[in-house]
């Protein structure tokens, strides 16, 4: 395990893009985020690689993305996106942090805007259903479960007091 990454897992709006920026301030740790790497990579939206090119195709790119991090990156922060502790194992980039927030408080936290540019989103009983579905798994893929019902600065001190 490369001990030195920050990973950081959860469900999609769990607040790991906003997370993994307040622990960068403090650490000044590199952050890498899957979602926009994938995308500049792509040169594409997540939302236009899931419509030109399905789910499967993406999840190949997440896992190219975790290989690529876990044979090369050290001393960074993995901001991972939602579905990419079902099909690889994180722990391999690093130290994994779950960032465990209420299906209900997602919802109030995301704007309209931010719901309608998640693929995954554009059903919310479906997305309830695949939050409670991939719950279990983040809870088994993590070192470490942080509540993130509480305000940022709390989050981050509790990662950064774990490291």
């Amino acid at each position: 395990m490369n001990s030195t990454n920050i990973v950081l897992i959860g469900f999609m709006g769990s607040g790991k893009s906003t997370i993994a920026q307040a622990i960068h301030k403090y650490t000044r740790k590199q952050v890498l985020d899957s979602d926009l790497i994938i995308a500049n990579n792509e040169n594409s939206s997540i939302l236009d690689i899931f419509r030109k090119n399905g789910e499967s195709y993406f999840r190949k790119l997440e896992v190219e993305f975790c290989d690529f991090v876990s044979k090369n990156v050290t001393n960074a922060i993995i901001s991972t996106g939602g579905g990419i502790p079902l099909s690889y194992n994180v722990k391999n980039m690093g130290i994994v942090f779950f960032l465990n927030l209420s299906f209900e408080m997602i919802l109030k936290r995301l704007n309209k805007h931010s719901i309608k540019s998640r693929p995954l989103f554009a059903n919310i009983n479906e997305a309830q259903r695949l939050y409670d579905e991939r719950l279990e798994t983040y809870i088994n893929a993590a070192n470490f479960i942080i509540d993130a019902k509480q305000n940022i600065k709390s989050i981050t001190q509790e990662i950064i007091s774990k490291l």
